[in-house]
């Protein structure tokens, strides 16, 4: 050592000429021989080998020095004994650098190899912020990082932090939430600040890891999972990368979730297509097959993504399974997705809809929730297990009637996505024959068979009596379904009226009962009483409505009665004109009275028929005739 700081103290003082140059890249170092050859034995070798020519300066070349240039300047940096400052930008670099120039403990004691393996393992390892500078670097010399096993160290280090929360240890992110007070101590400069640092959430590791590049993010997912990690915060983890590098995935979110999403992604160049491509491919590798764990809007723009990326069909089937695993939670505009293919006629991906639809009904067969049961005035009553079932028939049955105005959409297409819904997932068949009727009038060119087929779709026994009423007078309709509703339609009407007078009854029976035991049980009864004045006021509204019926249909039957005698008192009139019925004249004058009574009953006869030519006019006119 003490000949080194010599030949040193010789150099800055006496300024020496250097006798050794050293390319690396295309920048020349002129330096000299015996601080390098004092400290790496590549060095050493090198000189020892180059060819001598005469007064001419020894000439080597590093061309594959890990860091290249920059990093050199370092290294010789710390050969001529300038005091080195080790970072977490540098220390990878160095460190690699060392390992390819052999600077051990051979060639002096304190040497670059240990100085930066020993940084690496007490300081960077052991902090969340440096251990990401240092696994970013990796990547420009990522074969040196991987044989000194440098990539994995920081790998491990960041998955085991990932799952623990950074207030605990104090370890910095590349984010800090915002100050907090009072309370805490956080120091500036050695004096507490009195305020404390927000708590961060158990994502708070998402926007760090996002720096990284696809491999060594991959790499991180998958040892973290190895670690334990909880699966929802890796699937957050990857819809939050996804969201940052693939622009299509933020373009139909809300404005609450995009402006989350593309704060990063100013600061991101947009990657290539097919490096979209990829990464997509990744991510649907990675995601957990877990239900639930993202959202079903974020599914639909991956799987949309892939179309329009032209994925392979691996990952679009797979897309299409997880959507089908939480089709319940979809959204119309999510199953409106338009045909990328140039094959395909139809303006929307309909087949893609009813793969997905496929899916869910596999899915809800294995896990029992398909089991039928009773319906009651238009409502499913059974197990909650239904309801994912019939929200996703109300979701297609929306999507149908989205569809239904394509001119391209052929009727067997149409028939069997709209047939795949069991029926017993229908508590109303109101949906589907909307759908229907908007696809009978968007395709009037269809054959009477075609129609009858479509329609026998519909049950019409589930029909509300709105849709009832507007299909007794579609013209759409093949004739067979509107009788079939006509018939439907009554018997609903009767059995309703029906049950109305008997749950009256009923009610009218038990008003004695409930008040004999109002006393001794106020807490139950009293319950009972309210529901039961409540389903009265409701009977009470329909028994109105049935008298109000019957006033009307009383008054039409008087109507028609006096429709009845007043048509044959005319008719009698004309009949005695015609043959010409007179009163003799021989008759007494005690008979003169009788006569004139006559006389008058043949005006009344008159205006009889005056008024009932009238009643005949406004009768027509109301769109009723005789």
């Amino acid at each position: 050592m003490g000949l080194l700081f010599m030949a040193l103290l010789l150099f800055w003082t006496t300024g020496l000429p250097s006798d050794i140059i050293v390319n690396v890249e295309e920048i020349s170092f002129h330096l000299h021989k015996f601080p390098l050859l004092s400290r790496s034995e590549v060095m050493e070798r090198l000189i020892a080998e180059a060819p001598e020519e005469g007064d001419k300066k020894c000439v080597i070349s590093l061309p594959n020095i890990p860091g290249g240039a920059k990093t050199f300047e370092h290294v010789t940096k710390f050969c001529y004994g300038v005091k080195l400052e080790l970072t977490a930008s540098n220390v990878v670099y160095l460190r690699c650098a060392s390992e390819h120039l052999k600077m051990t403990e051979e060639y002096g004691e304190g040497n670059l190899s240990t100085l930066t393996e020993t940084f690496l393992n007490q300081v960077v390892l052991r902090n969340w912020k440096d251990s990401l500078k240092a696994l970013q670097t990796c990547d420009d010399i990522l074969p040196h990082a991987e044989e000194l096993n440098i990539t994995k160290r920081c790998l491990e280090s960041l998955a085991t932090k990932a799952c623990t929360d950074p207030n605990l240890f104090g370890w910095p992110m590349m984010e800090q939430g915002p100050m907090q007070s009072p309370g805490g101590s956080v120091m500036w400069n050695g004096i507490s600040t009195g305020a404390r640092p927000k708590h961060s959430n158990s994502d708070w590791w998402y926007e760090d890891v996002s720096t990284l590049s696809l491999p060594l993010y991959k790499r991180l997912i998958s040892i973290m999972e190895s670690h334990g990690n909880r699966q929802e915060l890796l699937a957050g983890s990857l819809a939050y990368y996804a969201k940052k590098f693939l622009p299509g995935l933020n373009r139909r979110q809300g404005a609450t979730e995009t402006t989350a999403c593309l704060m990063p992604m100013t600061l991101v160049a947009s990657p290539s297509e097919e490096e979209q491509k990829v990464l997509l491919e990744v991510i649907d590798q990675l995601l957990p097959v877990q239900k639930g764990l993202v959202s079903t809007k974020f599914l639909f723009g991956l799987l949309r993504t892939a179309m329009i990326l032209k994925s392979n069909r691996s990952c679009l089937a797979n897309l299409e399974k997880r959507i089908g695993m939480q089709l319940e939670q979809a959204t119309l505009e999510d199953l409106l997705m338009p045909s990328f293919s140039h094959s395909m006629e139809t303006l929307y991906n309909v087949d893609c809809v009813q793969r997905i639809l496929e899916h869910f009904l596999a899915m809800d067969q294995i896990t029992g929730g398909s089991s039928p049961c009773s319906i009651e005035d238009g409502q499913l009553i059974g197990s909650p297990s239904l309801t994912p079932i019939t929200t996703v028939s109300k979701l297609i049955d929306g999507y149908l009637a989205e569809v239904a105005p394509d001119v391209n959409l052929k009727p067997p297409k149409f028939q069997a996505l709209a047939a795949a819904v069991p029926e017993y997932a229908r508590p109303l068949d109101d949906g589907l024959y909307r759908a229907i009727d908007i696809y009978l009038k968007s395709h009037p060119w269809l054959a009477e068979s075609d129609r009858e087929q479509l329609c026998r779709l519909i049950d019409c026994q589930k029909l509300s009596l709105e849709a009832c009423t507007h299909a007794a007078q579609n013209e759409r309709l093949p004739l067979r379904i509107i009788v079939q509703v006509l018939f439907f339609e009554q018997l609903q009407l009767r059995t309703s009226i029906a049950g109305c007078f008997l749950v009256s009854d009923n009610l009218d029976g038990s008003r004695q009962l409930r008040s004999g035991f109002a006393g001794s049980t106020d807490g139950g009864w009293a319950t009972a009483v309210r529901e039961n004045q409540v389903l009265k006021v409701g009977m009470d509204s329909m028994r109105m409505r049935v008298c109000e019926l019957e006033k009307e249909c009383s008054s039409m039957r008087n109507e028609i009665e006096k429709l009845g005698r007043t048509k044959v008192s005319s008719t009698w009139g004309n009949v005695s004109k015609k043959f010409g019925f007179k009163m003799k004249s021989q008759m007494c004058s005690a008979q003169e009275g009788s006569v004139s009574k006559q006389n008058n009953g043949s005006v009344k006869i008159e205006k009889a028929k005056d008024r009932h030519g009238k009643h005949k006019k406004s009768s027509s006119s109301n769109g009723y005739e005789e």
